[in-house]
């Protein structure tokens, strides 16, 4: 009985194990299937980072390039725009050279002072022995040298109070009464309180006119150095007196232009008393002239210059200097200036030939000018000739675009007006002398907005036109006015 449950039992468990060996060799197939499966998909998982990782340096180059066009395209919207009308166009970035003079060339320096007003000792402290020692350590210094340390500094001004004793008589001839007067005293006036000097009076000149400070500031400056207490009113009266006192020397200069070989010409507004006018300026290489007039017309010119004017006039294309019955030169830069004005405004005259060739026209006539005296005579008028030919045949064409029918109709107009520098040495192919004489001009219409009262622009013109030709003719202005003030002052009653 007992072996024949053993052996029941026994295939039980033989049952049992080959049941077991069967899901032994499916779970090994299970596993190895499993385990594949984790390879492939881990080999998978590696290259989805590998790619994930590129996507995501992609990604953030491509930002950036979305906010570098993004950045572009809104600087190009806003140059796109116009600027407000007081805002000038931004200027073409261009390479400058560096500044300064080239490497092994000497320094530019301030010449050294003519003279010297003070010599001072500045000794080193000594010891008992009376060697000179350190002042930090007190140890004896050798090799002991002596130098010179030139310093160039300003006496502090103060204000100095003079009071002519002067004697005055009738004359019985000249039917009035004279009085004596000192070469730096300026003529008599009854007042209540002292007159300006002629060091005070000329400083006020140039503060306001030269360095075109307002006349506020002008009493400031005088208060806060020298400790001169004056109003602004009564400097700007006190500069129109000066005016009227320097009319001879402002005739003069009008008389000494119109007897100049060359002079340019050009105008800006200038408001008075807050209304329109314009500022006139006439210069040459020694003399500048401006006058303040309500009028633009072709007879203001007329006026300044004379009917009978036989030099050569230099302007821009402004109609009124049609007036002039004289030689004429216009002014080539202002016609370049043209040519790029349109061919930004127009991409078919920027794209047609006769943009290109105006333009290497013109500037080869400037860089021609400029072999003046390096060309043989007969090599430059070849050349020269030459130039007006195609200058003739460009403005003779016949064109399409507006903007070309416009230029070539001026340039025939002026064509003998345009090439007259060719022929004489010392005349300009451009305005820019007249364009640097009315800057100053036009910055203290800037900051002043223009003048308070004709009195005050007709002050302020003959100043600044006498000042501006001191400064052309190499003068000290300051010591300029000076010597105007004492002459005048010398020939009034």
């Amino acid at each position: 009985m007992e072996w024949r449950q053993l052996l029941k039992r026994y295939d039980q468990y033989v049952q049992e194990a080959q049941f077991l060996r069967g899901e032994n060799r499916f779970l090994r197939g299970e596993r190895d299937h499993y385990r594949s499966q984790w390879f492939f998909t881990q080999q998978h998982l590696n290259e989805a980072r590998e790619s994930n990782a590129r996507l995501r340096e992609e990604n953030l180059r491509l930002k950036r390039q979305v906010k570098e066009l993004t950045e572009q395209n809104r600087m190009q919207e806003e140059d796109a725009k116009p600027p407000p009308q007081w805002v000038k166009a931004s200027v073409r970035r261009v390479r400058r050279k560096r500044p300064g003079r080239k490497a092994g060339h000497p320094a530019a320096l301030r010449p050294a002072p003519a003279h010297i007003d003070l010599r001072q000792d500045v000794p080193l402290p000594r010891d008992p022995a009376g060697r000179c020692s350190c002042p930090h350590c007190n140890a004896r210094l050798l090799k002991v040298k002596r130098h010179k340390r030139v310093v160039e500094d300003i006496v502090p001004a103060k204000v100095l109070v003079t009071c002519y004793l002067t004697v005055s008589g009738f004359c019985p001839l000249c039917r009035r009464r004279v009085e004596s007067r000192s070469p730096d005293q300026p003529p008599a006036a009854n007042l209540p309180h002292g007159q300006l000097g002629i060091n005070a009076l000329s400083t006020a000149i140039l503060l306001r006119v030269a360095h075109r400070l307002p006349f506020r500031q002008v009493a400031r400056v005088l208060a806060d150095l020298p400790g001169l207490s004056v109003s602004a009113a009564a400097i700007a009266r006190q500069v129109q007196r000066a005016a009227r006192w320097l009319a001879g020397d402002y005739e003069r200069l009008l008389i000494e232009l119109r007897a100049s070989p060359h002079v340019h010409a050009d105008e800006t507004g200038w408001r008075t008393d807050g209304k329109n006018g314009y500022l006139w300026a006439l210069t040459d290489p020694k003399h500048t002239l401006y006058h303040v007039d309500k009028s633009r017309s072709g007879k203001v010119i007329q006026k300044l210059l004379g009917r009978a004017f036989g030099g050569t006039l230099v302007s821009d294309y402004y109609s009124a200097y049609a007036k002039m019955d004289c030689r004429k030169q216009k002014c080539l830069a202002h016609l370049l200036r043209d040519l790029a004005e349109s061919a930004q405004e127009s991409k078919e005259f920027a794209s047609g030939t006769f943009y290109r060739d105006t333009r290497r026209l013109l500037k080869g006539m400037l860089l021609l000018k400029a072999r003046y005296d390096k060309l043989k005579q007969v090599d430059y008028a070849t050349r020269a000739r030459r130039l007006e030919n195609r200058l003739g045949q460009l403005a003779r064409a016949d064109y399409q675009e507006s903007n070309e029918r416009r230029l070539a109709k001026r340039m025939l107009k002026y064509k003998s007006e345009l090439t007259a520098f060719l022929w004489d040495r010392d005349l300009e192919g451009t305005n820019n002398a007249a364009e640097r004489a009315i800057r100053p001009a036009v910055v203290a219409r800037k900051i002043s907005g223009g003048s308070r009262s004709k009195n005050g622009a007709d002050a302020w013109a003959k100043l600044a036109s006498l000042l501006r030709t001191a400064s052309q003719q190499g003068k000290h202005v300051l010591q300029a006015i000076k010597d105007m003030l004492r002459t005048q002052w010398a020939a009034a009653p």
